[in-house]
């Protein structure tokens, strides 16, 4: 009995936040495996979020554009949602159009596509379509900041703070590598996303005809196989910033690369690190999403004596390649399952750990309601339990 209610405290936690892989492990590898000429370096599995090495990756640093990853996300999920559309059409407000730094030259007061804004906004990283994008959702950029810090928070980004959308210099604006690389794991779940990173040359269109070439300001996507996206960024002061991920086959992984001394450095560096993960790395499926775990588990005051046990999502593990029989996998669920309870309800999780280190887990489901016993099936189970006595 006390390990139901233990299982059903177990459950409520894990329906809140059901985790399949765990922040804040230690790094795969205590040392680089090569010099890094940056301030700040981290290098992620995208799938499972699991740091393979890192170098001064909570130092609280300006990352120039790369602060546009919020701003991107907060329109990527805007759309999703519902409250904007691509063929939206947009003004322009004169504050947008008068941002400095990297534009689209978009016209004070003229009017655009969304779907124009956000292409120049990931694709040449323009100031003013960010600008006009936080217009456009918050009602100014002083709101929009304020969303982008809440969200931030929603994220566990603890180390993040923005005060505008663009990433252009301000006093108080600063995050970390650690961050970055998690912001970017979250961009990466968009698929509308890769329809505008992917893109090398790309234009919009004016009025009078006037047009605006953009060419991606990450040279990755063109010269690295499997690069496709995240964000480049440089100033004075933060000098020069990329978080970069490149897909091969199923894995894909995250490099960030912050206050390099070049911007030929930076690519150098975000490149060498996601060559060492893809020679050195790979993603072991342990259970995937819907797999029995268990079979056979007894079930109390319910029409069926037995249950099945399925993984809720996948359960995936870095594995550094040739040492995959490192990582063993526990099952913590409940002897007995007590009825009423429904078809997907959390019950248990699964736990990956390496070295007796937890590295992973998901959460363990019923594949079946298990209805409670009528009034005879109930005298059935007495009638049962008696005749073990005997």
């Amino acid at each position: 009995m006390r390990k139901t209610w233990v299982a059903a405290i177990l459950a409520a936690l894990m329906a809140l936040a059901p985790v399949v892989a765990l922040a804040g492990t230690a790094p795969l590898e205590s040392e680089p495996p090569f010099e890094m000429e940056a301030v700040s370096v981290l290098l992620m599995d995208a799938a499972t979020g699991t740091v393979i090495l890192e170098m001064n990756a909570d130092e609280q640093r300006p990352v120039a554009s790369v602060t546009k990853l919020m701003t991107i996300l907060l329109t990527l999920e805007a759309l999703d949602e519902g409250k904007i559309k691509l063929d939206d059409q947009v003004t322009v407000s004169a504050a947008a159009a008068g941002m400095g730094g990297s534009q689209a030259l978009l016209d004070a007061g003229g009017i655009y596509p969304l779907s124009d804004l956000l292409k120049s906004l990931i694709v040449a990283s323009a100031n003013d379509s960010a600008v006009a994008l936080a217009e456009l959702l918050m009602g100014s950029e002083e709101n929009f900041a304020n969303a982008m810090n809440a969200r931030a928070k929603e994220l566990g980004l603890d180390s993040t703070h923005y005060v505008n959308a663009s990433g252009l210099p301000v006093e108080g604006q600063h995050t970390t590598a650690r961050d970055v690389a998690a912001l970017s794991r979250e961009v990466l779940k968009h698929p509308l996303y890769f329809n505008y990173s992917k893109i090398w040359m790309d234009e919009i269109k004016h009025k009078n005809d006037r047009v605006t070439e953009l060419v991606n300001t990450n040279r990755l996507i063109r010269f690295y196989e499997g690069a496709d996206g995240v964000k480049t960024g440089s100033t004075n002061e933060a000098k020069f910033c990329i978080s970069a991920t490149a897909q091969r086959g199923d894995e894909r992984f995250i490099a960030v690369v912050l206050g390099a001394p070049s911007g030929a450095k930076r690519f150098e560096l975000a490149g060498k690190l996601l060559t060492y993960a893809f020679d050195h790395y790979a993603t072991k499926t342990l259970y995937s999403k819907d797999e029995i775990v268990q079979e056979g588990v007894p079930v109390k005051g319910a029409k069926v004596k037995e249950t099945r046990l399925a993984a809720q999502d996948d359960l995936k593990v870095l594995i550094k390649k040739g040492q995959e029989g490192d990582v063993a996998v526990e099952l913590s669920a409940p002897e007995l399952l007590q009825a009423p309870l429904a078809k997907g309800e959390v019950v248990g999780e699964a736990i990956a750990s390496r070295g007796g280190e937890v590295v992973a887990r998901v959460p363990v489901i019923l594949t079946e309601d298990l209805e409670k016993n009528g009034f005879f099936g109930s005298l059935e189970d007495i009638f049962r339990g008696w005749m073990k006595l005997e």
